[in-house]
């Protein structure tokens, strides 16, 4: 039977319920913004009959389609729809981070899923989306489905939905082969210590982790787009973007919430190894934190999302023992509340400062003037080409329904690594695509990435000509509209 929270740890639920609710009322204006827009596009074109890859230009794997796919097809392309849909994964990742710390008690589950609820809305309507985020329920799936089966060895149908979760999330990010590669030695690790067969649990998680894999792959095929996918990893994902954009130095945004839910985490996995609670489910769990530190480093780029997964582990982790602590009058409760305290308040703070972001709000009129700019010019058959990252066109041509001439989505790849042959062949294929088709109106955003103005296209020497032959017909805050 399990016990009910004592009071502390009400007072622990209902404080972070609280904040939840508070930043998921203040999250409720959020707009599409950076990264959504443009895999909200692909899946506008990939609907419409567009190839992935070979007809768009994109890093992403198919998996983060798919999921796009349906959010269009359930919630529409508008700012409504995409927080409801936000709202939906959050409360569904939620609810597996409570699913896999719920042996441990109710308030181990309910501080889980809310602590995670709350880190997510604390991040801001950038956040929302991230290829990263969409992750997290899969491995937490897959974590949950281990765990389970090391707990009952004689139901394997776990590690069967555990290993269908975590081959879907390899389709949105195949970092989680990590994950997957180091959950398949614990499945052998566990069965071995025990003296069960190894062969018939490792094959069960290995299989059905391929399936999913070999759904997109198959998809892949019969669109034609195997071909074109193959050649950006291999030519251009692995080599050359993998090494773009790192960071000048390991800080991001109020980046100091990590060091109470740093400690709080080694204090609970110390007390469950100090009391010789340590068992299959604490393991998954670490191995999961892990993965999680291993994501985020492994990438290399510094960018806050990519802690995701490793925030999803960290609450199961963080309310662990809290429980057990709390029931039995531990000092060691202490330390530990206050860490949960201390990564809760400066979450509140976190949250109140994203949601009004200045810069948000600058994109969103930006996306809204070039919508106002080329509203009514554009006949179906005319094209529109933008030169830009996240900045707000692609989002623009979401709204009107335009199509570009190349399937250049971003004009980045254009300014780094120039003396490859594989750059120089993305320029020349830009070019031709331009020249076939010339875009009635080209749209070039000052801000480049990861740097450059509008100076960047005298880099470019074939654009800059054809930009030549252009007039400026609009020049607004952020972006210059060139007419044919």
């Amino acid at each position: 039977m399990v016990k009910r929270p004592p009071v502390v740890g009400a007072l622990v639920v209902l404080g972070l319920a609280t904040l939840t609710g508070v930043l998921a009322w203040r999250s409720r204006g959020w707009p599409l913004i950076h990264d959504v827009p443009l895999m909200h596009y692909i899946a506008w074109r990939i609907g419409a009959g567009a190839v992935p890859y070979r007809d768009i230009f994109d890093m992403n794997f198919p998996g983060v389609y798919a999921l796009h796919l349906a959010a269009l097809g359930l919630f529409g392309a508008g700012d409504a729809g995409w927080r409801a849909f936000d709202l939906a994964w959050l409360a569904a990742t939620s609810l597996a981070a409570a699913a896999l710390a719920a042996p441990w008690g109710r308030l181990a589950a309910a501080g889980a899923g809310l602590f995670f609820a709350a880190y997510h809305l604390a991040g801001g309507a950038w956040h929302a989306g991230q290829r990263d985020f969409l992750l997290c329920p899969f491995l937490l799936l897959a974590a949950l489905g281990v765990a389970r089966w090391a707990e009952r060895p004689a139901e394997r149908t776990s590690l069967a939905w555990g290993g269908l979760a975590l081959g879907a999330g390899i389709t949105v990010k195949p970092h989680a082969g990590l994950l997957a590669a180091a959950l398949l030695a614990l499945v052998a690790l566990v069965a071995y210590a025990e003296g069960r067969p190894l062969a018939a649990p490792v094959a069960v998680f290995a299989a059905a982790l391929v399936v999913p894999t070999l759904a997109a792959v198959a998809w892949l095929a019969a669109a034609g787009a195997l071909p074109a996918w193959y050649e950006i990893v291999a030519g251009y994902l692995v080599p050359l973007y993998s090494r773009l954009g790192g960071p000048e130095r390991w800080t991001f945004y109020r980046w100091h919430v990590w060091i109470p839910i740093a400690a709080g985490v080694a204090l609970a996995l110390g007390s469950a190894v100090a009391g010789r609670r340590f068992a299959a489910r604490h393991a998954v769990v670490a191995v999961g934190l892990g993965y999680g530190a291993a994501h985020f480093f492994g990438q290399d780029k510094g960018w806050e999302y990519h802690l995701y997964p490793l925030a999803a582990f960290a609450a199961v982790a963080l309310f662990a023992e809290l429980p057990r602590l709390l029931e039995a009058r531990r000092l060691a409760a202490l330390p530990l509340l206050a860490c949960v305290v201390a990564a809760g308040t400066m979450l509140g703070l976190k949250g109140v400062e994203a949601a009004d972001a200045a810069w948000i709000a600058a994109r969103e009129r930006r996306v809204q003037a070039l919508v106002a700019d080329l509203d009514g010019r554009i006949a179906p058959e005319d094209f529109v080409q933008v030169l830009d990252t996240t900045e707000a066109g692609i989002h623009a041509l979401l709204r009107l329904h335009a199509v570009q001439p190349t399937r250049f989505i971003y004009d980045f790849h254009f300014y780094h690594d120039t003396q490859t042959r594989t750059v120089q062949r993305l320029r020349e294929e830009f070019l031709a695509g331009f020249d076939a088709h010339p875009p009635k109106f080209v749209v070039l955003f000052e801000r480049g990435w990861p740097a450059g103005g509008y100076e960047r296209v005298d880099q470019f020497p074939g654009l800059r000509l054809r930009l030549s032959a252009y007039r400026v017909d609009r020049r607004r805050d952020g972006y210059i509209v060139y007419a044919r």
